[in-house]
């Protein structure tokens, strides 16, 4: 058995932060995200009669608050979140987001191994070393300053998470951050569980293209990022591995253009808190580098909309085609985030999808499915 991620044939698309209030938008209007059970379970439901290869939620435990809406404040919990996506869907592959420091490596490995079969496989790990301060002091947990300790730290953690996944007795484990006695991980996943890290730091990027499938970083600049894409997959390869970049991108899709650019505008300026935004973006400059900094303040408006994500704003026609762009500058695949997904998707799906499946970088997996049951 083999999880879907690792095939080579499509360009993935996902969605992202639906497990939080606000989805990837900082916005007051009445219909921004609402992320409760019903809301999620209803969105994974389509996002899998669709095709749609995964979800991939955010661990947060503190909100960025806000001038009339604390962005980010309501949380679904991501590993009892992923467990429930994986009970009630078939065939898409649910992430779970963990925090090194906010959890051990021997709990962790048992959490995802029983979601391996509670998913058939279909469950995938999001790294997080650390950068959000005031969320370790939420913990009673300290943030590193230097980001050679936080990924030294997640280093030997992810060490003793592939040790319990590989290992089929007892080991005892004695390190500079764990000394564990006796452990032994039964079960252990029933397929490879694809690894996902957001890295911007030469220490973060080290250890992705060490340990990681799939490196996640901004598409801001895409002639930027073609070369940046390919030095990470260099450094993959001096290392003996092959490491895909994925990236997040933000989707206004409308009949016309006008239509999606007046919906952008109220949205993401009208009616952005900027609160919100200007507290994002002062925690990115001060704890973060998954932003290339020099690149940060120069995108408040984009962090508005759609917390920094790839521009998707248009015509079907023309979101396909901006989809179509981050494949040729050689990312793997993006998430997508909307306003409100459930009622935005479908447009996407019906619209968008058929695009990208006629310029040959997506497969038709519903349809394909679909003639599966039949057979059967």
């Amino acid at each position: 058995m083999e999880n879907t991620m690792f095939r080579k044939e499509d360009f993935l698309l996902g969605t992202f932060s639906t497990n939080l209030s606000g989805g990837m938008s900082p916005t007051t209007v009445p219909e921004r995200w609402v992320n409760s059970w019903e809301n999620n379970l209803k969105l994974a439901k389509m996002l899998d009669e669709a095709g749609i290869d995964f979800m991939l939620p955010i661990a947060r435990w503190v909100g960025y608050g806000g001038e009339k809406i604390d962005f980010h404040g309501s949380v679904l919990e991501t590993i009892t979140w992923a467990a429930g996506i994986l009970a009630h869907t078939k065939n898409l592959n649910v992430f779970s987001t963990v925090q090194t420091a906010s959890i051990n490596p021997v709990v962790l490995a048992k959490q995802i191994a029983t979601m391996s079969q509670i998913g058939e496989g279909r469950i995938g790990l999001n790294i997080v070393a650390g950068w959000n301060k005031p969320e370790y002091e939420a913990l009673g947990l300290d943030l590193p300053a230097d980001h050679e300790t936080r990924y030294a730290y997640a280093q030997e953690w992810f060490d003793i998470v592939k040790k319990l996944w590989k290992e089929e007795d007892y080991f005892n484990w004695e390190g500079k951050y764990f000394n564990l006695k006796r452990v032994k991980g039964d079960p252990r996943p029933i397929c490879n569980v694809p690894i996902i890290n957001a890295a911007g730091s030469g220490e973060g990027r080290e250890f992705a293209t060490k340990n990681v499938n799939f490196l996640f970083t901004p598409a801001i600049d895409l002639k930027r990022n073609k070369e940046e894409i390919a030095e990470l997959k260099d450094m993959a390869t001096h290392k003996g591995r092959d490491v895909d970049v994925l990236t997040f991108s933000h989707v206004v899709c409308r009949p016309t253009e006008e239509e999606a650019l007046q919906y952008l505008e109220h949205t993401a300026k009208t009616n952005a808190d900027w609160v919100a935004v200007d507290n994002l973006i002062k925690l990115q400059f001060a704890h973060a580098h998954s932003f290339p900094h020099d690149l940060l303040n120069t995108i408040r408006d984009q962090m508005a909309a759609g917390h920094g994500g790839f521009p998707l704003v248009g015509t079907p026609e023309q979101v396909a085609q901006g989809i179509i762009s981050l494949s040729e500058a050689g990312f793997r695949g993006t998430t997508l985030s909307f306003v409100d997904y459930n009622a935005e998707f479908p447009y996407f799906r019906d619209n968008v999808l058929p695009i990208l499946e006629k310029h040959g970088i997506r497969n038709n997996k519903a349809n394909v499915r679909a003639s599966m049951v039949v057979q059967s």
